[in-house]
């Protein structure tokens, strides 16, 4: 059988998708404004910009002749599947996406997505988290998705409140310092 007839993938395309933490039964796809903009100019500078040089690229490289020893047509290739996975991951997030503003919620002292929140743990450890949507968190921010456990433990509690946190060393208290959330933005 030719070459050209076998199908040229790393059969991992959707691999991105199934990385992802599952989002709860029945749960949705909570992401901010800011996040789904964020995503939303990735899968566009995807498909205007990088995408169409890569596939110049390729071409250029295509018509130079044999291909099996081409290394940018070879790496062209291999890029311009990574960034198909990457349109295709990013539309589906963004088709399922549910946008919350957490702004709604500026004043309260009640734990909601968007929430910026300090606690302190059962041995004196001071913390504040910002719980985000699963595809905008960002643990070196201290930004929390939505589902995962510390979140899921101060979600929907106040300020003064403790909560359990159950951990693999046990369960631990959680006691809500503040809550706060960003500034509505003025529509003129």
């Amino acid at each position: 059988m030719s070459k050209a007839f076998t199908k040229e993938s790393d059969g991992d395309d959707d691999d991105e998708i199934g990385a992802l933490p599952p989002l709860p039964a029945g749960g949705k796809n909570y992401i901010t404004p800011q996040g789904y903009q964020r995503l939303k100019d990735e899968l566009l500078e995807l498909i205007d910009n990088e995408r169409p040089k890569i596939v110049e690229i390729v071409h250029w490289a295509a018509s130079n002749g044999d291909r099996s020893e081409n290394g940018d047509y070879l790496y062209g290739k291999k890029r311009l599947r990574e960034i198909d996975r990457r349109i295709r991951f990013l539309t589906k997030r963004l088709e399922i996406a549910e946008v919350v503003d957490p702004a709604v919620h500026a004043g309260s002292d009640q734990v909601f997505f968007g929430a910026t929140v300090s606690y302190v743990d059962d041995e004196g450890v001071e913390r504040s988290i910002t719980i985000m949507g699963i595809d905008e968190a960002d643990s070196a921010q201290n930004q929390v998705s939505w589902i995962a456990p510390v979140s899921r433990a101060l979600l929907k509690s106040r300020v003064g409140d403790e909560v359990a946190l159950p951990t693999p060393a046990g369960v631990r208290m959680l006691e809500i310092l503040e809550v706060s959330y960003p500034a509505p933005a003025d529509k003129d």
